[in-house]
C-alpha cells in the first residue's frame, strides 16, 4: 500500500518506515512535489495534525496520514505542549528548545512529562484519528546523541535510558509516535483493499 506521511523531517518518516515494516510504502512531501511549509496553526495536536493532512488532500489528491506531537510537561501546566517544535521560538531548534526547557525546569522538583502523538489519517475520502502516549521525566540535562527532539532529556517509565540513548527499534517498541503508529497499522492491515 501506498499512502504520503505529510511531514518533511527525515527522522520521523525514518522512525514510521521503521515501525510500519514490509508492505507499506511510504512517500514523503518531497515524493509528491510537496516543498512548501504545512499549516499548523491551531492550538490542539489534533486540530495541527489534521489541518496538514487536509492541506495534502486538498492540494495534491493523494491519501496521507500526518501527525502532531508535543511535550506535555507537569510542572509547567502541560507546555510546552502543541507549542513544542517551536517552543523557543523561530528559527526552530532541538538545542533552543531543550535549553529553554531546562531552564524553566531548573527548580522543579516535579519532573513528570508525556510526549502524546495524534495521527490523522486521510483515507478513501474518510478521517481517522490514533493517538499515542509514553509518559517519563525531564532530566537535568542531556544525555545520549539518538532521536530528535527532546529525546535527549527524556527518560520513559521504567526505563534506564532516555529516548536518545535507545535504538530505534526499542524506542518505537515504547513511544508515543510508535504506540499511535501501531494503531495506524492495526487499522490498515484490517482493512480490504
Amino acid at each position: 500500500m501506498k499512502i504520503c506521511f505529510a511531514t518533511n523531517n527525515s527522522k520521523k518518516i525514518e522512525e514510521v518506515k521503521a515501525a510500519l515494516g514490509p508492505g507499506f510504502e511510504i512517500v514523503s512531501l518531497q515524493e509528491i512535489g510537496c516543498t512548501e511549509e504545512l499549516p499548523e496553526t491551531g492550538d490542539t495536536l489534533d486540530y495541527n495534525a489534521f489541518e496538514k493532512a487536509r492541506f495534502v488532500k486538498d492540494n495534491f489528491g493523494v491519501d496521507c496520514f500526518a501527525d502532531d506531537t508535543g511535550l506535555e510537561v507537569e510542572a509547567l501546566g502541560g507546555e510546552p505542549g502543541v507549542y513544542s517544535g517551536r517552543f523557543a521560538g523561530e528559527p526552530r531548534s532541538d538545542e533552543r528548545n531543550i535549553e529553554l526547557l531546562l531552564k524553566k525546569m531548573q527548580d522543579k522538583s516535579n519532573r513528570k512529562a508525556k510526549f502524546r502523538t495524534v495521527i490523522a489519517l486521510i483515507l478513501d475520502g474518510k478521517e481517522y484519528s490514533f493517538e499515542g502516549t509514553a509518559k517519563g521525566e525531564i532530566l537535568e540535562e542531556k544525555v545520549g546523541f539518538g532521536g530528535f527532539g527532546y529525546d535527549p532529556v527524556f527518560r520513559p517509565e521504567g526505563f534506564t535510558k532516555t529516548f536518545a540513548e535507545l535504538t530505534l527499534a526499542e524506542k518505537n517498541e515504547i513511544s508515543h509516535r510508535g504506540k499511535a503508529v501501531k494503531a495506524l497499522i492495526s487499522f490498515l492491515s484490517n482493512r480490504k483493499f
